[in-house]
């Protein structure tokens, strides 16, 4: 065998496939409490789902993003370690339920989702909230987080050679996202509001057809890190900043390492490897996928989106299902 079918063997772009069946199963677990009101009963199952999967895959895994500290999750905690013991290094994060109110009541947007990149090179971000800005290939190198959004949307639209008041802004439809709707509003452009999972608005912003040209705003850390690995794969860009909101909050940021909590995190501050992948498939529909389906005879349907360096793809399957 050559060193580099060894390198490509030992790489995590080699587990793409393997890590698309995990996102699938945990989708699929997920669908039965789809509208249930039970968001607890959903993440459970996804997150079962997921784990036994992760552990038949040759590879040595280390969760650094996931449900929690071990004494707050009883599997796919922050420091558990997956696999089959077998194959590549790395670090793992993950969310087996994104938008587990969404899936309690039956609304769009809901997504299983991973971030795999090689062991050592994956920020462990703290779980509190995380100012963002992502763009698409186009505009990489174009954005900076410490400037306003007007500078960035009039950097953002010159790359893409469009006029301000072409650009679209996607954002959590939050009071604390008002000022930056106003500016988008002043230069003329387009807001595009979601209700939950800024991660399919990070994505969607290296996706031409979906036609969104900047995320912006401030939510979860983890999903961050894990939208920063998304970008890195399709060549987009991504800054984040993280906001202590309290001193417990501050010395944990220095606990894990982040000597100075409030700095300027961009993409390769995050995942510091592009031997990395991202995988999503959707649990209930939403701009970037569709759901799960159920057809007759026990045959499941998902439709799910995969991205490595090399590669990216959305990918339907049928599946044959039988619940308990």
């Amino acid at each position: 065998m050559s060193n580099v079918n060894i390198k490509q063997k030992d790489s995590v772009q080699s587990l793409a496939g393997d890590f698309l069946v995990v996102a699938q199963k945990a989708a699929i677990a997920a669908y039965p409490w789809i509208g249930k009101g039970n968001k607890i009963g959903a993440d459970g199952a996804g997150t079962t789902a997921m784990r036994e999967e992760m552990n038949r895959i040759n590879m040595n895994a280390l969760i650094v993003i996931g449900e929690g500290e071990m004494d707050e999750a009883p599997m796919l905690y922050i420091g558990e370690k997956l696999g089959a013991g077998t194959g590549p290094q790395v670090d793992i994060a993950v969310d087996p339920v994104e938008g587990t109110t969404l899936v309690s009541k039956g609304q769009d947007n809901s997504l299983a989702v991973i971030a795999v990149a090689k062991h050592g090179t994956l920020l462990h971000a703290p779980d509190m909230y995380m100012e963002k800005i992502a763009v698409g290939p186009k505009a990489k190198g174009c954005i900076n987080i410490n400037a306003s959004l007007t500078e960035n949307m009039k950097s953002v639209a010159k790359a893409l050679g469009k006029d301000l008041s072409e650009l679209t802004v996607m954002m959590q439809e939050r009071p604390r996202h008002d000022h930056l709707m106003r500016q988008v509003f002043n230069l003329g452009a387009k807001v595009r509001l979601f209700s939950d999972v800024d991660i399919t608005g990070a994505v969607a912003t290296a996706v031409d057809e979906l036609d969104v040209d900047i995320l912006v705003g401030t939510g979860g850390a983890p999903e961050g890190v894990i939208a920063a690995v998304a970008l890195k794969c399709l060549g987009g860009d991504f800054q984040g900043r993280l906001v202590p909101e309290s001193e417990k909050e501050m010395a944990r940021c220095i606990k894990m390492g982040l000597s100075n909590p409030c700095a300027v995190l961009t993409m390769d501050d995050i995942v510091k490897s592009n031997d990395c992948l991202f995988v999503a498939t959707g649990i209930t529909d939403g701009p970037l996928l569709k759901g799960v389906r159920q057809k007759r005879n026990n045959v499941m349907t998902t439709h799910s989106f995969v991205a490595t360096a090399k590669q990216s793809q959305f990918i339907e399957a049928r599946h044959e299902v039988l619940f308990t």
